[in-house]
């Protein structure tokens, strides 16, 4: 409701990289952050998908990677920390080893386009 009324939605692309992620005394685990800025939440996948599992697509609403592949491992291992510190080590300290990117796929989202005094904000 802050937003404004909902004037449309549109189905959108975001592009992800899906790491492979090691800290110690756990086992790899494959986690996806946005390749856009990182903002979204992260996705953990059970295993790498296989080619039967994807579509290849081709459209005007597939947003651009813009992360580096620098800050996407920074800002990964910080969620990655809040995820395990979370849910499986109460003292972990910083996820460490292999950070590297398997894959890089893009997710389907729904975007809200909402109108507010005359301006339009997309959520």
């Amino acid at each position: 409701m802050r937003s404004g009324p909902l004037r449309r939605i549109a189905d959108a692309y975001v592009p992800y990289f899906l790491y492979r992620v090691k800290y110690a005394g756990a086992p790899v685990r494959l986690f996806a952050i946005d390749a856009v800025d990182g903002s979204l939440d992260l996705f953990e996948f059970p295993r790498i998908p296989v080619e039967r599992e994807l579509l290849e697509m081709e459209g005007r609403n597939r947003l651009k990677a813009t992360l580096t592949t620098e800050r996407a491992v920074e800002l990964l291992r910080d969620k990655v920390l809040r995820v395990i510190s979370s849910r499986v080590f109460s003292n972990a300290r910083r996820p460490s080893g292999d950070h590297a990117c398997a894959l890089q796929l893009h997710l389907p989202y729904w975007l809200g386009f909402h109108e507010r005094a005359g301006a339009v904000r997309c959520v």
